[in-house]
């Protein structure tokens, strides 16, 4: 009897052991079948990622391709003198345009100086405004088709003006125009220099490639009479006025006020609308402040011509 108890006992410790076996037999297949599909899982999260990568490089490539062909579009539509402000064209396409232009003219654009060594007498007021006439004469220039280099000169780091412009414009020193110390005398030889200024006694006909414009940088409180003409006249240099007396006529209004005394960029807006259209009807008719008191003469549409030579 003991003998029998002994095998059973011995055969069901086997069949215990044998059950074991298969149980670790069929795990580890398992383990092993298993192992496959997490590979393949895995290849195929690589496959999505590189395709992904993929389909983003090449909508990144259409879309220079894309900005490329609006900005030579662009470019055709400003030399035959359609306007640029087209909404179809992106802000990133616009801004690099404006980049272009703006780089070019500092190599081959008309010449313009605002002369800034007057503004040691003006009022803070007055600093104000013109640091503000200032970031619109720049904002004008970025959107001209043909934009002028232009220079401030005599602006001293440790001046009033500058530390207003510093606080006022964004940017300000990476405005694309030159900011120097210097006269334009230091820059520019004398016989090319024509000062701008409304007591000149000879009104300015056309806008010269080979000449440097100056503005004097004034507000209209601060001018005192024949100051940016003196200014002129220290400097030994040419002077001329706008032909505002040949193209234009007093209003009659309630205050009896006439003045020809125009903001910085309110002369450059009238000679930036000149060098694109060759008329001072047009540009006097598009600049020049109602509230001043003068008006386009009625029927005076002379053109005079304008073809400067880039250099």
């Amino acid at each position: 009897m003991a003998h029998i108890h002994s095998d059973v006992c011995e055969m069901q410790l086997n069949g215990v052991s044998e059950g074991i076996d298969l149980l670790q037999i069929d795990v580890e297949t398992d383990v092993v079948e298993d192992r496959p599909g997490r590979e393949d899982a895995s290849f195929s999260r690589n496959v999505l990622r590189k395709q992904r990568n993929w389909e983003r490089q090449l909508a990144a490539k259409k879309s220079k391709r894309k900005e490329e062909k609006q900005r030579r579009k662009l470019h055709r539509e400003q030399e035959s003198g359609a306007g640029a402000d087209n909404p179809q064209f992106t802000k990133r396409v616009m801004k690099a345009i404006t980049k272009e232009r703006l780089a070019e003219a500092q190599s081959t654009g008309l010449k313009l100086c605002v002369d800034l060594s007057m503004t040691d007498s003006m009022s803070d007021k007055e600093i104000s405004r013109l640091a503000g006439q200032l970031r619109r004469l720049y904002g004008s220039n970025k959107k001209a088709v043909r934009p002028f280099h232009i220079f401030l000169t005599d602006l001293r780091e440790d001046s009033r003006v500058y530390r207003e412009c510093l606080r006022m414009n964004d940017g300000f020193l990476n405005y694309m125009m030159d900011i120097t110390e210097d006269s334009c005398l230091n820059l520019f030889p004398p016989e090319t220099i024509v000062y701008l200024t409304p007591d000149a006694e000879e009104a300015l006909e056309t806008v010269d490639a080979d000449k440097v414009y100056v503005l004097g940088g004034l507000v209209d409180e601060s001018i005192q009479k024949k100051l940016s003409f003196s200014r002129a006249r220290d400097l030994s240099v040419q002077t001329a006025r706008l032909p505002i007396d040949e193209y234009m006529v007093k209003k009659d209004n309630i205050k009896n006020f006439h003045s020809k005394i125009l903001a910085v960029n309110q002369v450059f807006d009238i000679l930036v609308t000149f060098c694109n259209t060759g008329s001072w009807t047009e540009a006097l008719q598009a600049w020049f402040p109602q509230g001043k008191g003068y008006v386009v003469a009625q029927g005076d549409s002379l053109q005079l011509p304008f073809s400067p030579t880039q250099t």
